[in-house]
């Protein structure tokens, strides 16, 4: 029987997710496109800036199943997950080094060397390889991080639990309002400081505070068979997105080579990407997901398609975000950009965290389903708005909407998938959820990076407009994929 929570227990459980919040709302919306454009040609930026994102998230969609199935296993005295956090943590902290002092490349003399070699300067490789070490670090933690709610709390207050959480990971927004001004001022290595020392506080309130009993029982069976599904289940889904990277851009080729209209080069291109996108969403998790669970996919057919439900979603919103940039200074023409980036993810938290808040708390009262349905359509709502913004209060409008029903998402979802895994094997399912996590940036910037790319030639910011009416569409889509799961507590 787990104990009962108390307010000050779901604080010290979920305090390291402000940590990894607090490295994903700079890193990725505010700090990644400024590095972007400052080491490689603007007019491609689109296109490096998904190179950098399908790269780190392919090493996160290993790493972290990896991590929460060994932190299943541990037995150390400390308990299951913290070692683990702690190590994470630690090594987030290197790595943050490194891509703080990747501004230091530019015009290296290696670029002679990696110029005609790789296309890249050594500034981007620098980052490049910081990023993905940054997700190597920051995955082992976040894999281990994920199993305290279904090994602590009681069902009944897994939806508030999850309420918290949600609301920690959305609260650095808050927190990044003055360090848009230092990106825009240069200032990398003061704002990879500030990430840094978010992180070690956290985690040290995580490793005081968190009440861990350890496992007195070491699992048994091989490991070895489980690692290896973990790489096929990476392998295939990387796979199959760049694979239907290959066929979008084949698509735009033909329809280039054959001097048509705009229109049918929107219809065409744009209709291959929504079918890439979302097509690799279903056999991408359909295919990997029974790779990485094994001989009883079968008996988990709800956890799988709540995995495709919550890849829609997260990679349309992740990758409205990770454009909002780019989408500000080319088709608004705004300033300051990364400044006012965080000004706008500033205010969508506004409404981000009190429905995170609400939706954990009425998820405990009338059902998941319902919901996470009802929060997909309005984020689809907020989408269509988006895409008729040609000023900063509609955006801002268009902003807050999206995030009335992303706060509801993140936190009555999570509610539901705890409810679908495993109890005894809680940090490996949830571990494998990851091809949302991770497959969300793979496919929605992936595919849409380059895309924008493509149409932003043909008529600049055309290309912003395409790829988030598809992204609208993959909310929609989100919510239909819910009548597969099938689980008596989501009513």
């Amino acid at each position: 029987m787990k104990e009962r929570l108390r307010w000050f227990d779901y604080l010290t459980l979920n305090v390291y997710w402000l940590g990894l919040g607090l490295t994903a709302n700079v890193i990725t919306p505010v700090l990644l496109p400024y590095l972007v454009v400052q080491f490689m040609p603007p007019e491609q930026k689109n296109t490096y800036l998904a190179t950098i994102r399908v790269a780190g998230l392919a090493v996160a969609m290993l790493v972290q199943p990896l991590a929460g199935m060994l932190s299943d296993r541990s037995t150390s005295r400390w308990g299951r997950r913290r070692p683990f956090i702690a190590g994470g943590a630690a090594f987030n902290v290197l790595f943050l080094m490194m891509v703080g002092l990747s501004p230091v490349f530019v015009g290296a003399s290696f670029d002679q060397v990696l110029g005609p070699a790789l296309g890249v300067t050594t500034a981007y490789a620098v980052l490049l390889t910081g990023i993905m070490l940054l997700q190597v670090s920051s995955n082992v933690a976040h894999g281990a991080l994920q199993g305290l709610i279904p090994d602590l709390v009681p069902q009944d207050q897994r939806g508030r639990a999850s309420g918290v959480m949600a609301v920690f990971e959305l609260l650095p927004v808050f927190l990044v309002l003055f360090i848009g001004p230092l990106v825009d001022a240069g200032r990398v290595g003061l704002t990879v400081g500030i990430v840094s020392l978010g992180i070690l506080v956290t985690m040290l309130i995580t490793l005081l505070f968190v009440r861990e009993v350890p496992a007195t029982a070491k699992e048994h069976g091989a490991i070895g068979e489980r690692v290896l599904r973990l790489a096929g289940l990476t392998f295939i889904f990387v796979s199959i997105t760049r694979a239907a990277i290959f066929l979008v851009g084949r698509a735009g080729e033909a329809v280039t080579a054959g001097s048509t209209s705009l229109v049918v080069q929107v219809a065409v291109v744009g209709g291959a990407g929504l079918v890439a996108m979302a097509g690799s969403i279903l056999i991408g998790v359909y295919v990997g997901a029974r790779v990485g669970i094994g001989a009883g996919a079968g008996a988990h057919t709800s956890f799988v398609w709540w995995v495709v439900n919550r890849l829609l979603f997260l990679a349309a919103v992740g990758s409205i975000q990770a454009f909002a940039q780019f989408f500000l200074a080319d088709v608004l023409q705004v300033p300051n950009a990364a400044t006012t980036t965080t000004v706008l993810l500033a205010t969508v938290a506004l409404f981000l965290i009190p429905s995170a808040l609400g939706g954990g708390y009425l998820a405990d009262l009338v059902g998941r389903k319902r919901l996470v349905a009802v929060a997909a359509l309005v984020a689809a709502g907020g989408t269509l708005l988006l895409l008729f913004s040609s000023t900063m209060p509609l955006v801002l409008i268009s902003g807050c909407i999206i995030g009335l029903g992303t706060g509801t998402f993140m936190a009555t979802n999570w509610a539901l998938g705890t409810d679908l895994v495993p109890a005894e094997d809680a940090g490996r399912y949830l571990g494998i959820s990851n091809l949302a996590g991770a497959g969300a940036g793979i496919v929605g910037a992936g595919i849409g990076g380059p895309m924008a790319d493509f149409f932003n030639q043909l008529q600049p910011g055309l290309g912003y407009l395409v790829i988030f009416a598809i992204y609208g569409v993959l909310f929609v889509l989100s919510a239909v994929t819910l009548v597969g799961v099938k689980v008596e507590e989501a009513r």
